[in-house]
């Protein structure tokens, strides 16, 4: 299976890594990586059948089985999926999938500088694509909270400094419920047109107003069985707030021109960047409404709050923006300080256009502290970046 978990009976159940630990000196560093995506450890070999997901060896491990297509008979007989051989020691990092990506080899150098780097790497690389990262102590909290209240039907909110992962955390709510098997839906309650929003939220009828050319059933009823997300809850107009009260007590909609309530069952999640209590003192937000949405409060932190998510956090962006058959980067440790000791003003997107911009001015597979251009001032850093681009291209050209 792909998903980090996945259900039966509405219960989630952790996907199955099985580590060949001997002749595999970072299995324990890896292991713990692994535990932090969500992912259940299973020590290889066992003495009775129990099915994997992924088998991890180490390449010193794989010569002594007999090679490639023994290991491959191997993971057969555990009906594993995937397979991982980690060559320590090497000249150099790089990652390769081969079969599909059924077989990933990752090379680690032998340095304990960039060793949490490429395991970090190869945690990713056995994860699911929903699987959050985050290794700050904190984060974990927070993600240990929201998967108790996914397993709830309470209504969440969630509130933090815009680019903190707000959304993240949804995701995260809904794939370890009950209802991760029905729709997740979001929308921007600040990026829709106010005379728009009633209309996408509720539904509406053919011809109830002007350009109204077909019916829509609106989001809440596309969510139902699922998870609705209203992103920045507090931009939405105090015109539709009585209305989304009314839908959030009586699990009712009535789409526009229309005369029948439609049940919905659907779970609220709602986010806002905004200090809530001045909304409500300020007369633009419904002091009932809040406390109908603030069933479960959760607050995301900013990025410079949690230095440990850097790494999981730079690893995940940098696999976004790398085609899948190039190998990704490696970031020195010098380079990690510099990313770890800055505040972080704008969060995880500022952190996504640093790692870009290093990306395009650095030499090689290597990230080195030289390459990190933070933004302490928007003229400085664009003047520093067309230096370094100028001093490179000279480089080239020697």
């Amino acid at each position: 299976m792909s998903d980090a978990n996945y259900q039966i009976g509405g219960e989630a159940l952790m996907k199955n890594i099985g580590i060949i630990k001997e002749n595999f000196n970072s299995s324990e560093r890896l292991s713990k990586m692994l535990s932090m995506r969500d992912l259940n450890i299973v020590e290889l070999p066992l003495y009775n059948s129990v099915h994997v997901d992924s088998i991890v060896l180490s390449a010193a491990k794989e010569l002594e089985m007999g090679g490639q297509q023994a290991v491959v008979e191997f993971a057969r007989s555990t009906k594993a999926d995937t397979i991982m051989i980690v060559e320590e020691k090497s000249k150099e990092f790089k990652t390769e999938k081969v079969y599909g990506g059924k077989l990933i080899k990752i090379s680690l150098p032998d340095n304990n500088n960039y060793m949490d780097w490429g395991l970090e790497i190869a945690a990713q690389m056995l994860s699911s694509k929903d699987a959050v990262m985050a290794n700050d102590i904190r984060s974990r909290e927070l993600l240990a909270l929201a998967k108790k209240v996914a397993n709830t039907n309470v209504t969440v909110f969630i509130n933090g400094p815009t680019g903190t992962g707000k959304e993240v955390v949804s995701n995260y709510i809904h794939n370890n419920s009950q209802r991760s098997e029905f729709p997740f839906v979001a929308v921007n309650c600040a990026a829709i047109p106010e005379n728009m929003l009633e209309a996408i939220l509720f539904g509406h009828e053919k011809g109830s107003f002007t350009g109204a050319s077909q019916a829509n059933k609106g989001i809440f009823r596309a969510a139902d069985g699922g998870t609705l997300l209203l992103d920045e809850i507090s931009e939405m107009p105090l015109s539709l707030q009585s209305k989304l009260l009314r839908v959030l007590q009586e699990r009712k909609v009535t789409p526009i021109g229309g005369s029948k309530d439609v049940d919905v069952d659907v779970r609220v999640i709602a986010t806002t960047n905004r200090n809530m209590a001045n909304e409500i003192k300020d007369g633009s937000f419904r002091e009932d409404l809040y406390y109908r949405l603030n069933v479960f409060p959760l607050r995301t932190l900013a990025l410079g709050d949690r230095p440990d998510d850097i790494l999981p956090i730079s690893a995940a962006l940098l696999r976004r923006h790398i085609n899948d058959d190039e190998t990704l980067p490696l970031i020195t440790g010098e380079a990690l300080k510099v990313l770890r000791e800055h505040n972080w003003p704008g969060n995880v997107r500022e952190l996504e256009n640093v790692l870009q911009r290093a990306i395009v001015i650095s030499n090689g597979n290597y990230i080195t502290e030289n390459d990190i251009m933070i933004d302490n001032s928007l003229i400085s850093t664009e003047k520093s970046l067309a230096d370094r681009i100028q001093s490179t291209d000279m480089l080239a050209t020697a």
